[in-house]
């Protein structure tokens, strides 16, 4: 039976292993429903078409957006709200 000395390092070492894994941000594809109202922004704001959105470092990141202006841009969405907090033209 383990005493408490090794239950408690045994616990301290899962945590420190696990620590560097929690810290990285998650990278995934939007479900059904948060691209529908990802490209319900994007259209509202005058996009037309996007390549690939994807989460990324807790950012929406918008690959190849074409706007109305005819120009091509890589955008970031805030998770929160979905505004727009960076723009940059390809």
């Amino acid at each position: 039976m383990p005493t408490n000395r090794t239950t408690i390092l045994s616990l301290a070492l899962a945590l420190t292993l696990a620590a560097p894994a929690a810290g990285h941000a998650e990278e995934r594809e939007p479900t059904p429903e948060e691209r529908a109202a990802i490209e319900q922004v994007l259209t509202a704001q005058g996009y037309t078409r996007w390549e690939e959105i994807e989460l990324e470092d807790d950012m929406w990141e918008v690959e190849g957006a074409v706007h109305t202006d005819g120009r091509t841009y890589d955008l970031k969405l805030r998770i929160d709200d979905l505004a727009v907090a960076e723009q940059e033209e390809e």
